[in-house]
């Protein structure tokens, strides 16, 4: 099993000699190689199991840092990166040659984000070299939140986990670019559609891509418990599946149901609270799934602020029962 600790050095040593870390981000847990080399971005696909046309995202510390593999940051993505770095902010730019293809599957633009993990920033400051650094999990399944996680899905693939706690948004990063000129949401996540557009105005929402993506994140199944994952109107579901005897767990909004045990139910926010309910959706789909059910039901959230990135990522948890 993986070491974990809070060591940056060690950190630093494993990822200079071409090695995995698992690393804590206020979105989720990443798997993070160096990102200029080859090798290195190989094994990451390899133990994520996760297609080579799925692009990865890069991580670093500093505008400074990003202009070194990137050629132009046009000026609406400048003033996002002003604004919401460091934080749950990816950007799609164009890159250098510097950034192998492999990272980008062949694209001309690559993602990069400067992610608000003190613990992180700080081993991204010590290194001479960015991170990609997918959802550290095996590709499709739920996002990791904490160090066990990690170490749960991964620990015998990977030498260390460094431990930041457990993330404080638990949602993925937005990816935003430009598409014919127009500032282009690629995945909605953990910074609001509001926020973006109060600093350039209107912005274009990217549907899903079954294949060929242009950016991360965007396969239409994704986020997926190992038990089958209905979404609905829990109020009719809940009945029909009590009668059938099929055990099953409930992921509510807010609501608890009386006759049901508490260990196959978890409430996303007790007081119907967005931001608590994006932190708690991927540990509370976890918890869940570790329990013995054949059915996990759920519903949608009221479809506002990051009520449009969880249901994002509930929907898509769902597709592959369509």
């Amino acid at each position: 099993m993986a070491q974990i600790g809070t060591d940056i050095e060690k950190a630093k040593a494993l990822l200079e000699s071409g090695e995995l870390v698992a690393i804590p981000t206020e979105t989720v847990y990443g798997l993070a190689g160096n990102a200029l080399n080859p090798d290195a971005v190989a094994k990451i696909f390899s133990v994520k199991n996760r297609p080579s046309f799925d692009p990865l995202i890069i991580h670093t510390d500093s505008l400074e840092k990003v202009r070194k593999f990137t050629l132009d940051i046009p000026a609406p993505l400048d003033r996002l990166a002003a604004h919401f770095w460091p934080g749950p902010l990816t950007l799609l730019l164009p890159k250098k040659t510097i950034v192998p293809d492999l990272v980008t599957s062949g694209l001309d633009t690559v993602a990069v984000r400067i992610p608000q993990h003190t613990l992180t920033l700080r081993l991204l400051e010590a290194l001479d070299f960015p991170l990609a650094a997918p959802s550290a999990n095996p590709f499709g399944y739920i996002s990791p939140t904490t160090a066990a996680h990690v170490q749960d899905q991964l620990g015998d693939k990977i030498p260390y986990i460094l431990d930041g706690g457990p993330s404080q948004v638990g949602l993925e990063s937005t990816i935003v670019g430009l598409e014919n000129g127009e500032v282009t949401v690629y995945r909605l996540g953990g910074l609001e559609v509001a926020a973006i557009e109060t600093i350039v105005g209107p912005v274009k929402i990217m549907a899903h891509s079954s294949s060929n993506p242009k950016s991360p994140g965007m396969l239409k199944s994704h986020y997926a418990p190992k038990a089958s994952f209905v979404l609905g109107d829990l109020k009719t579901l809940v009945p029909m599946y009590q009668k059938s005897e099929m055990p099953f767990g409930i992921l509510s909004f807010s609501r608890k149901f009386k006759d049901m045990p508490e260990q196959f139910q978890k409430q996303l926010s007790k007081k119907g609270d967005l931001a608590e309910a994006a932190k708690n959706l991927f540990a509370h789909m976890r918890a869940l799934d570790s329990v013995d059910v054949s059915v996990i039901l759920a519903e949608l959230l009221p479809d506002d602020g990051l009520g449009k990135a969880i249901n994002d990522r509930l929907k898509r948890a769902a597709a592959g029962e369509d």
